[in-house]
């Protein structure tokens, strides 16, 4: 196997701080240091890993258009915990269950709509 993890998502956006403001609040990810790139954007961390890298444009991506993501996935401890905090946000979510690999996915989507699912362990 060639492969051994994720290293980075790249997210464009025209809603930068809407974005920067989700990966902190909802999910729990903090802003670090990023390259000085000619372009505006940021770095969001989980622990000492940029996981995601959001891409500030001007305009929003067009359908057929543009770079579209179809979504993207993260491992998680504490579902119930997680729900919960999501009810307190008034973030909606929705639960998936897969039975044969006994996994929990909780889905949502960025402020641009970007979808997300949180796989936990089944217990």
């Amino acid at each position: 196997m060639f492969l051994t993890g994720l290293i980075h998502v790249n997210v464009r956006t025209h809603r930068l701080a809407e974005l920067i403001a989700f990966y902190r609040d909802v999910l729990g990810m903090q802003q670090g240091s990023r390259p000085n790139f000619s372009f505006g954007g940021a770095w969001m961390y989980v622990g000492p890993c940029p996981v995601v890298h959001l891409v500030a444009v001007d305009e929003a991506p067009k359908p057929g258009e543009s770079l579209r993501l179809q979504h993207f996935a993260f491992s998680g401890q504490d579902e119930r915990a997680f729900c919960r905090h999501l009810d307190d946000l008034q973030v909606a979510y929705r639960v998936g269950r897969l039975e044969d690999f006994k996994i929990v996915q909780v889905n949502v989507n960025d402020p641009d709509g970007n979808h997300i699912h949180v796989d936990f362990p089944a217990v």
